[in-house]
């Protein structure tokens, strides 16, 4: 298993308190993507890359539904993140499974 402590830096930079075993579980469910340096990253600006958080992440690992909820949390997660040109995948879904009360149920 990939080492973890490296997401938590990362999110920690975010929110004030972190679950590494959610962190864990994300690492785990994303497993060999990571090791690509393109596909470890979220990209902000791309239309298609935010479509497949919300119906990779949210919708099918987490249960979510509604588009236009979905697509204001990644907005409003991106808005967190903007001052970081990369964006980590696991930071972006550890945020957005905070933001939906999610991490309990990874």
């Amino acid at each position: 298993m990939a080492d973890v402590s490296k997401y938590v830096d990362d999110i920690k930079k975010y929110t004030s308190s972190v679950d590494e075993d959610a962190v864990a579980k994300i690492v785990k469910h994303l497993g060999i993507a990571l090791r690509n340096r393109d596909s470890a990253l979220v990209s902000g600006s791309d239309p298609s890359e935010l479509e497949r958080v919300r119906e990779s992440w949210l919708k099918k690992k987490l249960g979510l539904s509604g588009d236009g909820e979905l697509d204001a949390a990644i907005a409003s997660v991106m808005d967190t993140m903007k001052d970081d040109r990369m964006k980590g995948r696991v930071t972006v879904y550890y945020l957005l499974a905070a933001h939906f009360n999610k991490l309990g149920s990874l």
